[in-house]
């Protein structure tokens, strides 16, 4: 009979101390940064809807690898590596996360359900009511977006990686995720984190930016709510499905983000109460939640010892920055346009990180002048970013792969 020691019995130990030492440093690493997601999420340092499962996933993961023959180790949470349909259908019934993940993650389906969900909480009324201040700050919040694509590639990263990192200064979760996995697979997961992580810290990081750029007198300009003209449900319908239907035409590829999104807002302004309940709660929520956990998951230490990750690191919060600075440009355009009647403070919103940094604007404007509203344009920029960020998704996915 083999003797049995007791290290041989704990196997996460044991894998420790038979594996690499660089990757052993890196999975206690990411088993403590686990626990410090967590930690940071429940006291909503970090946003506790992401950061909260995908800190437990991220500390499992590198807990619980396992010796799964002689010579290989692993974990059954899941593997993003099987392509091959027997494989996968064997492995589903052995990786328990496998389903989720092979099911609704790695086709972006997860992500068009979020896009859903925020359809549903979305008011455009606001877009249509100031269109052209919506849609003018949100193109300036994507400088970002479009500056990082050059500077990633001058890196060296290839024209599919430094699209996809580039999206992170749209500030959408969900459209990172989305192009990262139709453009760098081998690259999304993390792309992804680093989207969310970064994510979570632009309600930190933005208000300093804005009283960088912006001086407290014109932080604190009182805008005319007056003359926001109504918009009616069914002005919003026709918007929506006609936006949807447009920008479908043109850019095909993510036409299943543009349905969500639009799809969403419809269901709302259409009063369709069951739908609305069921979208807005259990979906979006359910989604947010798996979405967290396997993105924890998918943090082992083998994917996260990448020697890009600190170029994705740097070139992601390049990308937000960028991003904030080009909406406050977009805000002082209006400023100037309105003749000086128009917030600057505004153009943070351009940024689509829903709804936080229409939140971050209005913060900073009421520590100017606590009399001073700036929501419904706000909104406005915000919502307008979510459509300029899906649309940048659309080009960059079209037009990439086939750049020589």
């Amino acid at each position: 009979m083999n003797d049995i020691s007791i290290i041989s019995i704990f196997q996460g130990i044991a894998t420790l101390a038979a594996g690499d030492t660089s990757i052993a440093i890196a999975r206690i690493v990411l088993i403590l940064l686990g626990i410090a997601l967590v930690y940071l999420g429940a006291k909503n340092i970090l946003e506790p809807l992401i950061m909260i499962p995908m800190g437990f996933g991220m500390a499992t993961v590198n807990a619980a690898v396992l010796f799964l023959s002689a010579k290989t180790m692993g974990t059954i949470f899941v593997d993003p590596m099987i392509s091959d349909p027997a494989q996968l259908m064997n492995i589903m019934q052995i990786d328990f996360l496998q389903p989720i993940y092979t099911f609704t993650f790695s086709n972006g389906l997860i992500a068009c359900f979020i896009f859903m969900g925020i359809g549903v909480m979305t008011e455009v009324g606001y877009v249509l009511a100031n269109p052209f201040s919506s849609m003018l700050i949100a193109i300036c919040a994507e400088l970002g977006t479009v500056l990082t694509f050059p500077i990633a590639v001058a890196m060296g990263l290839s024209y599919n990686e430094a699209a996809s990192i580039a999206m992170v200064g749209g500030a959408d979760g969900p459209m990172v995720l989305y192009t990262s996995l139709m453009l760098a697979k081998d690259l999304f997961v993390p792309i992804t984190i680093v989207a969310y992580l970064y994510l979570s810290l632009t309600y930190g990081g933005y208000p300093y930016l804005i009283r960088l750029l912006v001086p407290k007198r014109l932080r604190g300009i009182q805008m005319d709510l007056s003359k926001i003209p109504n918009v009616t449900p069914g002005e919003k319908i026709a918007f929506s499905i006609i936006t949807c239907t447009v920008l479908s035409l043109l850019f095909p590829v993510a036409a299943p983000l543009f349905m969500s999104f639009f799809l969403g807002v419809t269901v709302k302004e259409a009063g369709l109460k069951h739908y609305i309940s069921f979208i807005e709660g259990p979906l979006l929520y359910g989604s947010t939640f798996f979405l967290g956990l396997l993105l924890g998951v998918l943090c082992e230490a083998n994917t996260i010892m990448n020697p890009k990750i600190l170029i994705l690191l740097v070139l992601g919060i390049l990308s937000l920055l960028l991003s904030g600075i080009g909406g406050i440009i977009g805000g002082y355009l209006m400023y100037f346009i309105s003749k000086g009647r128009f917030n600057p403070v505004v153009g943070i919103a351009g940024v689509s990180c829903i709804p936080t940094t229409l939140k971050v604007a209005q913060k900073e404007v009421t520590q100017a002048n606590q009399y001073a509203i700036i929501i419904p344009y706000a909104i406005g920029a915000n919502i307008s970013g979510v459509i300029t960020s899906a649309i940048l998704a659309g080009i960059y996915v079209t037009i990439v792969p086939v750049l020589k």
